[in-house]
């Protein structure tokens, strides 16, 4: 079976993705809570988020889907710390996690990072520190129960980084390097790791921006992801002409794309 999975490509549902709770890390996120919106029905939700007790909306949402229960917990990602403590007790008082989403992150401000190394620090702790920390604890969790998929999101920013962005694209270069070799390291332990590769994703994140050339929905990724779970997929590219487009992208002359505004 082919490793990769473009979003858009004409696939079908094959399979169902592993039994136990859904697990949003980053329970505010808009692509986090549509993908438990989508796999909600029948199954424990944990929305994990800083200000947990603030989360009223995002718990209808998936209350609305179809959730048997639906559970929030104090989750704060760069507290890297209280990552080990905090799986621990999920998976101890919900039970097993069956998919858990990294919907965790920041865009950051590039010109501020590049005059303060502090805000510089603060994006790639986020974006890249914080996920490994939390990919390293569930990976262990989920190998000793020998299930569960773990999704991780990259984007096309980290293919090839660009100085309009260098700050968050190197972190999710990184993000994207460690997330493919843990996958690796996973494979035939049970657990499965699914890369998200998006483009540009209207939302609030990206509020007030131009968007970029391919963009995307929060709804249209997760379609993506629940597909990509279901077939045991490795890597999803969305729109799938992102694939195409940023691999043409790495041939360009480096002093061409360093014109290259986006």
């Amino acid at each position: 079976m082919d490793d990769t999975y473009e979003g858009t490509q004409r696939e079908f549902d094959t399979g169902a993705t592993d039994a136990g709770a859904v697990l949003v890390l980053g329970g505010r996120s808009e692509i986090g809570l549509e993908v438990a919106r989508r796999l909600a029905p029948g199954r424990v939700v944990i929305l994990a988020a800083r200000r947990s007790g603030d989360l009223a909306n995002e718990t209808a949402l998936v209350h609305t889907a179809g959730a048997s229960a639906i559970h929030c917990v104090e989750f704060d990602a760069d507290d890297t710390a209280s990552h080990p403590g905090l799986l621990e007790t999920i998976t101890a008082e919900h039970g097993p996690i069956g998919v858990a989403v990294l919907a965790f992150g920041v865009l950051g401000n590039q010109a501020l990072a590049e005059r303060d190394p502090a805000h510089a620090l603060a994006v790639v702790h986020t974006d890249f520190v914080a996920q490994v920390s939390v990919l390293t604890v569930l990976a262990n969790l989920l190998r000793a129960q020998g299930s569960g998929q773990i999704v991780v999101f990259s984007s096309v920013a980290g293919i090839r980084v660009r100085k309009a962005n260098y700050v968050y694209g190197s972190a999710k270069a990184g993000l994207d390097g460690f997330a493919s070799g843990l996958g690796d390291a996973l494979h035939g332990s049970g657990v499965h790791l699914l890369l998200v590769r998006s483009g540009f994703v209207i939302g609030r994140m990206t509020e007030g921006m131009s968007p970029a050339p391919l963009p995307s929905t929060p709804g249209q990724i997760a379609n993506a992801v629940v597909k990509g779970l279901r077939n045991n997929r490795i890597r999803v590219w969305v729109p799938a002409l992102t694939r195409p487009a940023y691999f043409a992208a790495r041939m360009l002359p480096q002093a061409i794309w360093r014109r290259m505004p986006r």
